[in-house]
């Protein structure tokens, strides 16, 4: 596989990894979110053990309100970090 291949396959699979435990295998509750922050994201959010935080976060991410994050409410935030990232790396805003 390409890296971008590779890179979407891991990401799919990080998905899935915390997704279901609260019921739905397609969607991310609340908790299983927080997991996710906590355990592949700290190093860049940081305030993942922060309630309010992951409260927003989950708010932000929830676009279409059914209190459960799927797997392109999840990419959109995967996407923007990687942006976040890139503008800092490169310097460019």
């Amino acid at each position: 596989m390409s890296d971008v291949q590779t890179a979407m396959a891991l990401l799919i699979s990080s998905f899935s990894k915390y997704a279901g435990k609260d019921g739905n295998a397609l969607t991310l509750s609340k908790a299983e979110l927080k997991d996710l922050l906590q355990n592949e994201l700290a190093e860049l959010l940081g305030k993942a053990n922060d309630k309010a935080a992951v409260d927003r976060i989950f708010s932000d991410l929830d676009v279409n309100k059914d209190n459960s994050v799927d797997f392109s409410e999840f990419g959109r935030m995967v996407f923007c970090l990687t942006v976040l990232c890139h503008e800092h790396f490169t310097g460019k805003k």
